[in-house]
């Protein structure tokens, strides 16, 4: 894959072991914004081998549909995905409250949830994850040792 020079405001840092991709100042992302993310995470992951990561959402208010779909296929193959400081439009997105549970002050792990059927009459919640579930994440103990 070739290396892009235009990083719209992209940047990485470690954070007690955790990569945390700092996204600037977009508060809303296009199909071209989410291509640079899924690029800079890909060679993150691939190349450096990060096993945990984070992505700072303190400006996003808007994000495309298929930003969930990239950061679960990550979390499928072991990595360990953060969101930091997202906005109430994003933590109130379904996928969020379905799929992300708080681990300490504005940071949130994507974790396996259990399926939900139609039939459920559940309130949504981020504390309820199925028993073991927690288990799945390679980056737990990192987040419990921040």
């Amino acid at each position: 894959m070739a290396e892009r020079k235009y990083t719209h405001g992209l940047s990485t840092r470690q954070e007690h072991g955790v990569t945390v991709v700092s996204i600037g100042d977009m508060e809303i992302w296009d199909g071209a914004d989410l291509s640079l993310l899924r690029d800079t995470l890909t060679q993150l992951i691939q190349r450096d081998r990060c096993r945990s990561i984070a992505i700072d959402m303190s400006t996003v208010q808007f994000v495309p549909s298929g930003f969930f779909g990239m950061l679960f296929d990550w979390f499928e193959q072991g990595v360990s995905v953060r969101l930091m400081s997202p906005r109430g439009r994003v933590r109130n997105m379904l996928w969020f409250k379905r799929f992300f549970v708080g681990d300490r002050a504005e940071s949130y792990r994507l974790r396996d949830a259990a399926p939900v059927l139609e039939t459920d009459d559940v309130e949504w919640s981020h504390t309820s994850i199925r028993p073991g579930a927690q288990d799945s994440d390679p980056g737990l103990a990192i987040a419990r040792a921040l």
